[in-house]
């Protein structure tokens, strides 16, 4: 049996990670941008014009989207520390997307170097 840190190693061996910094500039380029992350970690905060597909559920998102439909669509993937995303990248071009990439550390590592995030904006009561 593997683990699951084993399948997410092999992921990572057959897709492109892009650091924060080339993320930076793919994400502004890319023709979709998803957190595979479960909606509750999306509300927590967000890359700015992601869309939220979980990785349980993408396969079947991506199958049913329209506009998800052309194998050459720029995509960018992120999670919160790269796993879920790797995993996300190989599903994907077991599917037939041929120009998928995903961010190396995930959120975490864009938080962390400062880059652009989207809060929830909590009401004030004062």
């Amino acid at each position: 049996m593997k683990t699951a840190l084993e399948l997410v190693a092999e992921a990572k061996a057959r897709i492109h990670e892009l650091s924060v910094a080339e993320a930076a500039q793919a994400v502004g380029k890319a023709d979709l941008l998803i957190d595979v992350r479960e909606p509750d970690e999306y509300r927590q905060g967000h890359l700015p014009g992601a869309v939220n597909m979980p990785r349980g559920l993408l396969e079947f998102q991506l199958s049913s989207h329209p506009d998800c439909q052309s194998p050459d669509l720029n995509v960018v993937l992120y999670c919160k520390t790269s796993g879920r995303a790797a995993l996300a990248a190989c599903a994907m071009q077991d599917m037939g997307y041929r120009n998928v990439r995903s961010i190396a550390g995930g959120y975490d590592a864009w938080l962390a170097q400062g880059q652009p995030v989207r809060q929830p904006r909590l009401p004030s009561f004062g």
